[in-house]
């Protein structure tokens, strides 16, 4: 290899090295370090989905397991910490069958005082029956009286 050659490969090489590096030529011919600027993207956003609001029956059967309740067409039994959780295939399956040997469950079931937590740690109180409270008319005849 010719000696301009090796020369020419070695320049190279060193100025392939200085960049890689960070440092940089200048036009006055001085080199100065620039360290590599890496971008990092943001962390991705974390989404967190809010659950709805747990259901929660008015009332209740034991059906020789577990409590379960019944909102429309959907059952909930009674799970850790009192929350109404959706009735999964089997605890289903074993209440229908409890179901069909208790026809009339729904005329005996209790009535929901005391399992009414949302599962937020916030109790719901019972369902609140309307109030027909009578106005009292006060009596004004005792206001004259010494």
């Amino acid at each position: 290899m010719k000696r301009s050659t090796q020369t020419l490969l070695l320049a190279s090489t060193a100025g392939a090295l200085l960049l890689a590096t960070g440092c940089v030529m200048e036009p006055d011919g001085s080199i100065v370090f620039h360290p590599p600027v890496f971008v990092v993207p943001p962390p991705p956003t974390v989404v967190v989905a809010t659950p709805a609001p747990a259901p929660i029956p008015d009332s209740y059967v034991w059906d020789g397991t577990e409590y379960v309740g019944c909102i429309g067409d959907s059952y909930f039994y009674l799970g850790p910490g009192n929350i109404w959780v959706a009735c999964d295939g089997p605890r289903l399956e074993r209440f229908h069958g409890w179901e069909r040997q208790h026809g009339g469950w729904r005329g005996h079931a209790i009535k929901n005082v005391r399992f009414r937590n949302d599962g937020k740690d916030h109790p719901h109180g019972p369902p609140r029956p309307e109030k027909h409270e009578e106005k009292r008319e006060d009596k004004h005849e005792d206001h004259d009286r010494r």
